[in-house]
């Protein structure tokens, strides 16, 4: 009785024993994926990166607006047409400047 038992316990414990190898293995495999996809998806930085970032959706949005409107003015109230398209290209290229002046925090 107690051999069968030993034999029982001695099969149990061997089939833990490969359980927890195959554990092992899948937990290893996962590591090496997951380090694997650490180093080739590029990492998201969170706060302040780049220009567009600096200024608020809010202060975006009416620059956006602003030159929208001031391009629509332009187009409307200046009859020629090279005319038109040299004040937008100079609004276009100036427009940083503007911007800065206006919004710029320090």
């Amino acid at each position: 009785m107690s051999r069968e038992r030993a034999q029982r316990r001695a099969a149990r414990e061997a089939e833990a024993a490969r359980q927890r190898v195959l554990r092992e293995r899948a937990t290893a495999r996962r590591a090496r994926r997951r380090a694997l996809v650490r180093r080739v998806v590029p990492t998201v930085r969170r706060g302040r990166t780049g220009r567009l970032p600096r200024y608020s959706r809010g202060e975006r949005a009416a620059i956006v607006a602003l030159t929208l409107a001031a391009i629509t003015l332009i187009w409307v109230l200046v009859p020629d047409l090279a005319l038109r398209v040299g004040l937008i290209l100079l609004l276009l290229l100036v427009l940083p400047v503007i911007v800065v002046i206006a919004l710029d925090r320090r």
